[in-house]
């Protein structure tokens, strides 16, 4: 389209920018005097058939026959004959010196120069592509009568994988640019979103870089997007694990992704109605989604995999009912209770009332735990220490053993010496009397 405007500009400006026959003066034309012109006819008689032209042949006299045609070249174009013998001449002698060159040429040079004459592939870094892809895309969005002839034009453009960012942003930017939310935008996302999966995880990535760049849209822009996403939502088109996401604390808000989640939410109660919306939100509750996997033709994007209730879908919204830090309770109650939605805080509200039991039950298990490991810790010393001990008995009675054996042989050894020395003054004293 954009071509056809510039080729229709071009038209009414009588083709000034292109001349269909330039000037004379820019040719350069042969005088009508000098002009040789062969009239010749095909029904002529006399005509010479030279069918051996046909048909190639060496010419041994080939470098003759190109000077002579040209100095005829030179004569009709009113060339200087001088410059044309140098010319020839060192043309010559250029072609002599490029055989003898040619001739010691490496074979890497030559590889260079094919490579030189390859087709160079140009990439278009300039992103035409793209552009036209985005202004089909909102010419298309902007043009259509319904929602259905709108996805039907947008799903026929087959556009490629890895750009369904393109498409989603599209919708996003054209539903914010609004005055007010219409709901014709949240139709053309939620049938996508049926259509196929990466649809599907497309606006789930939007959902998530909406809501973390959210503070960078004005409010009117910021409640458009919202009730798109709450569309979405309400109707399950798109999973309510995007809302994972979402940390209701005060360290982890700010006032433009407060003011998201109020509008997303209040959009999701007007539509299923707070008794739904709360089973929904139910996060003590371990099948908060098993009435509505049930059905086999609901056609809901929160269907199970394997039959089973999906193990994740509590973890979900914890985020948003937070329950690990008294803080944070309070802080959500208090948030949910000002926007008019007072109902989904009564698990908060249990929660919050048993918060010192809990915190004294953990306390005491804490102590319980340290109390065994302590004595696990100490049994483990009283072991180390009697073997230990054991070790050292054995030990020691090893030595006290030895040292006595020792001390009993040396009195043996004595008393044996002492008996042999007594009998030997014995014998003496006899003999003496005896002489």
């Amino acid at each position: 389209q954009y071509r056809i405007e510039a080729l229709l500009k071009i038209k009414k400006q009588g083709f000034r920018d292109y001349p269909t026959i330039p000037d004379e003066e820019h040719l350069d034309l042969v005088e009508r005097d000098d002009q040789i012109t062969f009239e010749i006819g095909l029904d002529d008689e006399g005509l010479k058939k030279e069918e051996g032209l046909d048909v190639f042949k060496y010419d041994p006299e080939f470098d003759e026959r190109e000077e002579e045609w040209g100095r005829i070249r030179a004569e009709i174009l009113g060339e200087d004959s001088s410059d044309d013998e140098s010319g020839s001449g060192s043309g010559s002698e250029n072609g002599a010196s490029s055989e003898s060159e040619d001739e010691d040429v490496p074979d890497q040079e030559l590889d260079v120069a094919q490579n030189e004459k390859k087709t160079v592939v140009i990439q278009d870094l300039t992103e035409t592509d793209l552009v036209h892809l985005r202004r089909t895309i909102y010419l298309t969005i902007m043009s259509s009568a319904t929602f259905e002839e709108c996805t039907h034009k947008l799903a026929k453009m087959d556009i490629p994988q890895g750009r369904e960012s393109e498409l989603i942003n599209m919708i996003i930017e054209c539903c914010s640019q609004e005055r007010t939310f219409l709901r014709y935008y949240g139709l053309v996302s939620g049938r996508f979103c049926l259509l196929n999966e990466r649809w599907q995880q497309a606006f789930e990535e939007a959902f998530a870089t909406q809501y973390n760049t959210i503070h960078r849209l004005e409010t009117n822009k910021l409640r458009n997007v919202a009730k798109l996403f709450g569309h979405l939502l309400h109707t399950d088109s798109l999973s309510w694990s995007v809302l994972s996401v979402i940390h209701l604390n005060e360290d982890e808000t700010t006032s433009s992704s407060r003011i998201f989640i109020k509008i997303l939410i209040q959009e999701m109660a007007e539509a299923m109605g707070m008794v739904t919306l709360k089973e929904r939100f139910d996060t003590d509750n371990p099948e908060p989604d098993a009435s509505l996997t049930a059905g086999e033709d609901s056609g809901l994007a929160l269907a199970t995999t394997d039959g089973n209730a999906h193990p994740s879908t509590r973890e979900w919204f914890k985020g948003m009912f937070p329950k690990d830090n008294p803080r944070n309770t309070r802080y959500a109650i208090n948030f949910f209770t000002s926007i008019g939605l007072g109902p989904l805080t009564d698990g908060m509200r249990e929660f919050l009332k048993n918060a010192p039991k809990l915190i004294l039950a953990q306390a005491q298990a804490m102590a319980a735990k340290e109390a065994q490991s302590k004595n696990d810790d100490d049994d483990s010393s009283v072991l180390s220490t009697s073997s230990s001990s054991t070790s050292s008995f054995d030990s020691s009675s090893s030595s006290s053993f030895s040292s006595s054996s020792r001390s009993s042989y040396t009195s043996s050894s004595s008393y044996s010496s002492y008996s042999s020395d007594s009998r030997d003054r014995k014998r003496g004293g006899r003999r003496s009397r005896g002489s």
